[in-house]
């Protein structure tokens, strides 16, 4: 593995790791605000360990192993440096499954927040699109019969896999809804919490929002310790952001487009990856980084 190769996959997880948890990082702020110190230092060690070495580590290590139940987890983790060509073969024969599940979630996260969520407009067209909200169901329900009508043909496992992603967004989708409602109320202040209460709130949330991450972060490697390198340094930046600089963050009022449209391609690579367009790994990495310097030159225009 050359330097290039292994640092701009890191860069580009970790970016991607930061801009997709913005939301996450204010809802942390906001509930970290009515804490004592001592609590807040539990939260961001250990919270961190948990955070990136339970969910941000073990989760993708676990959907590897999943596509790949011939190996080992310890097989699956040393893949990249092991330089087994068995272990290499079996996990680029599993990679359309894991890609085109994965791509699949991502492009329904995309159009949920295009047509039903709220949202600063960054780019001409998105206010119309939201008045359409009622087309977001037509919309994914023909892309996914479209997916699985190509991807039969050439391995029905791909297929089931699609619609493993569809299925796996609308249950997480549940999940969200239902920690944003916890979250109003206990912001409210209607609900009155121990701290430590709170802080396995918090960790609930963290896991549920970082679903999104671990999926996106298979568009730039399929190297376990990567991603958790990757990943493990952009929640350790979010997390330095949550306790010092939020309200500047919150300023930047395009940050979440970014996000969403960085999900949009990546979504897109992992689909097209799948079917056998072999795009450049380096294509990923620089395409969220092109996106997410230009919502954030827009976010600071506004300032």
């Amino acid at each position: 593995m050359s330097i290039f190769s292994f640092i701009l996959p890191v860069l580009g997880l970790s970016l991607f790791e930061i801009i997709s948890s913005i939301d996450n990082a204010i809802i942390n702020a906001e509930v970290l605000t009515g804490m004592r110190r001592e609590a807040r230092r539990w939260f961001l060690f250990w919270g961190l360990l948990i955070g990136v070495f339970a969910v941000r580590g073990l989760l993708p290590l676990l959907i590897v192993w999943l596509v790949n139940p011939t190996l080992t987890p310890l097989g699956v983790l040393t893949a990249t440096f092991s330089g087994d060509p068995e272990i290499a073969h079996s996990i680029e024969n599993s990679a359309p499954l894991l890609l085109l599940g994965g791509g699949t979630f991502l492009l329904f996260l995309f159009f949920h927040w295009l047509f039903l969520e709220q949202k600063n407009y960054g780019l001409p067209g998105e206010r119309f699109i939201l008045r359409q909200g009622v087309w977001f169901y037509a919309v994914v329900s023909i892309m996914l019969a479209m997916i699985v009508w190509f991807a039969i043909s050439i391995n029905p496992f791909m297929a089931f896999s699609a619609v493993v992603g569809s299925t796996a967004f609308f249950i997480t989708h549940g999940f969200k809804q239902q920690a944003e409602m916890a979250e109003t109320k206990l912001l409210s202040g209607k609900e009155k919490l121990s701290d430590i209460s709170k802080i396995l709130y918090l960790e609930v949330i963290d896991a549920t929002f970082s679903i999104d991450g671990v999926l996106g972060s298979f568009a730039f490697t399929l190297s376990i310790p990567l991603i958790l390198l990757g990943n493990g340094l952009g929640a350790l930046v979010l997390r330095q952001l949550t306790i010092s600089n939020i309200d500047r963050i919150k300023k930047y009022a395009y940050l979440k487009n970014g996000a969403m449209y960085s999900i949009l391609f990546l979504g897109l690579i992992m689909v097209l990856d799948s079917f056998g367009a072999h795009i450049p790994s380096w294509f990923s990495p620089v395409i969220t980084f092109a996106i997410v310097t230009y919502f954030f030159l827009k976010s600071r225009k506004a300032i």
